[in-house]
């Protein structure tokens, strides 16, 4: 299963990709905004630096809801670097976005998708990438990891080469859950990432090892 973390923060990026596990980056406008990135200008270059730090995929979003500006701003996305995947919401014009983009050569990753049927809508576009909300379902009393596999079963079914890329994952146990029902990709904070390294038994045993060092030297 590939890692993405889901950020704008630099600093959390160079962090995750310092583990030497990290596969690529999410990004979406309200993680701009929440590191102060606004303006055209200063988003473009903000996703050139995420490219300049990871080897892997970057998911930029687009802002239209219509057709020909989402084409338009794809476009321009698609063109800042060749790591960048163009990020499309779940809805008709977007759908539509995704089959050009597809017909055309360029990545993409539907988002916002909260059922099986958006997501078989996706991969029959083509998308590269399609992105339920998991944690999101999970706050609203849903069962998130139900939908992953759905999608599973129904990509396999049909052999769909559209990977499952789940989002808005939340803590460690979505990710050790998505890595069982077969995610392709998840993508979540650094935390979610870091806490896989955490079991108390490790850190007893460490200590243990330690302190057994000490005694004898």
């Amino acid at each position: 299963m590939k890692f993405f973390i889901d950020t704008a923060n630099l600093e959390q990026i160079k962090e995750a990709q310092a583990l030497g596990v990290l596969d690529g980056v999410t990004t979406n406008p309200s993680l701009m905004a929440k590191e102060g990135i606004t303006g055209k200008a200063n988003i473009l270059k903000h996703y050139q630096d995420i490219c300049a730090l990871v080897e892997g995929d970057v998911s930029a979003e687009v802002i239209a809801t219509d057709y020909a500006t989402m084409i338009s701003e794809g476009e321009e996305l698609a063109a800042l670097h060749p790591q960048i995947v163009v990020k499309l919401p779940m809805i008709k014009d977007g759908i539509k976005a995704c089959k050009y983009f597809s017909d055309k050569g360029i990545r993409t990753n539907v988002t916002l998708v909260f059922s099986a049927g958006q997501a078989l809508l996706a991969a029959k576009a083509g998308a590269t990438y399609v992105s339920p909300f998991l944690g999101r379902l999970d706050d609203i009393s849903t069962d998130g990891m139900h939908l992953i596999s759905e999608i599973r079963l129904i990509y396999d079914n049909y052999n769909f080469s559209t990977q499952i890329l789940s989002a808005s994952v939340r803590n460690t146990m979505h990710v050790i859950n998505c890595a069982k029902i077969g995610s392709d990709v998840m993508t979540g904070p650094l935390s979610a990432i870091s806490g896989l390294l955490k079991h108390p038994l490790t850190d007893s045993g460490l200590a243990q090892f330690l302190a057994d060092y000490q005694k004898g030297n």
